[in-house]
């Protein structure tokens, strides 16, 4: 689906759902406290990198920074089984292209069998931090410094999970930095808070025309990033790429006399085919040094 546009600001629409949003939360209240009854004791140390969002907020590459810090695997769902991403999901398949080892499906099955192995490293977990059936040694939640918490409500009518209480489950608070307009929002006194910076690197110089598209939670952020850009196509997260919409893109790219580029996370989720003239921008991740010097103390450990 699209990441609705009320996520943003507090309109009519995102108003009018607030009541929706009061029974959401106390539904989600109810299951959490039933999902906590028996949570499972890793012997591994479990670092759950997650958000209060839903999704959008650049989880995937804090996972990946961290997982290869510790060479440590990854358990994640694996959003969005298709053939075109080997039935992993796009985030896992992009993380296994960077040689991390990478298991998606159900996260207890997965951590109990990495249990079994003779490794002492960390195991990270992609997401989960709503779910409390996992004893996490560390967790770290992802701020986007440009998103920040949306419009402030909760799902339907905002973008939060939760409400900003949840923080203080969280052992660390990454805020990835923006480079250009800041969200105003507050974080809870007393929890540690670490920067990460993102760099987009563009497949053209910055005289080609581009026609960029994107299917991830909130695609201007990622239009944004690009210089010389044409025309935007957006698409709903996770969407998966037919013939047809190829076909449009490229005919689209070639009445501005441009090229297609789009994010890594949509580039995995194309046909072989398609992955030959269409590239991706990446995305450089650095995560400052300090967070690791601490996360290294939070394990008592030297991995």
């Amino acid at each position: 689906m699209k990441t609705p546009k009320w996520f943003l600001k507090k309109g009519l629409i995102a108003r009018a759902l607030v009541p929706v949003s009061l029974f959401y939360y106390c539904a989600s209240r109810i299951v959490f406290r039933m999902r906590a009854r028996h949570p499972l004791q890793s012997r591994r140390p479990i670092i759950c990198v997650g958000n209060i969002l839903a999704g959008g907020v650049g989880k995937t590459p804090i996972v990946r920074q961290i997982a290869e810090f510790f060479d440590a695997p990854v358990v994640m769902r694996g959003y969005k089984k298709t053939n075109a991403t080997n039935n992993i999901g796009d985030e896992a398949l992009m993380l296994s292209r960077y040689d991390l080892s990478v298991h998606t499906g159900d996260r207890k099955s997965n951590i109990i069998l990495l249990n079994k192995q003779k490794s002492n490293a960390p195991i990270v977990m992609d997401d989960g931090f709503q779910n409390p059936s996992i004893k996490k040694d560390v967790s770290v939640i992802v701020v986007d410094e440009e998103f920040g918490f949306g419009n402030g409500f909760l799902l339907p009518a905002g973008p939060k999970r939760e409400t900003l209480n949840a923080l203080y489950r969280a052992d660390a608070i990454i805020i990835i930095k923006s480079g250009g307009d800041k969200k105003k929002f507050n974080l809870p006194a007393g929890i540690p808070v670490f920067y990460a910076e993102n760099t987009t690197i563009p497949p053209y110089g910055s005289d080609v025309p581009l026609v960029a598209f994107a299917g991830i939670g909130y695609p201007e952020k990622f239009f944004r990033r690009l210089d010389n850009v044409v025309k935007k196509v957006p698409f709903p997260d996770h969407y998966q790429y037919t013939d047809m919409d190829i076909k449009k893109l490229r005919d689209l790219a070639e009445k501005h006399n441009a090229k297609l580029v789009t994010t890594e996370k949509d580039w995995v989720r194309l046909s072989r085919e398609a992955q030959q003239d269409i590239k991706f921008a990446a995305l450089d991740t650095k995560i400052e040094n300090k967070f690791f010097v601490w996360l290294k103390e939070k394990l008592n450990g030297d991995f």
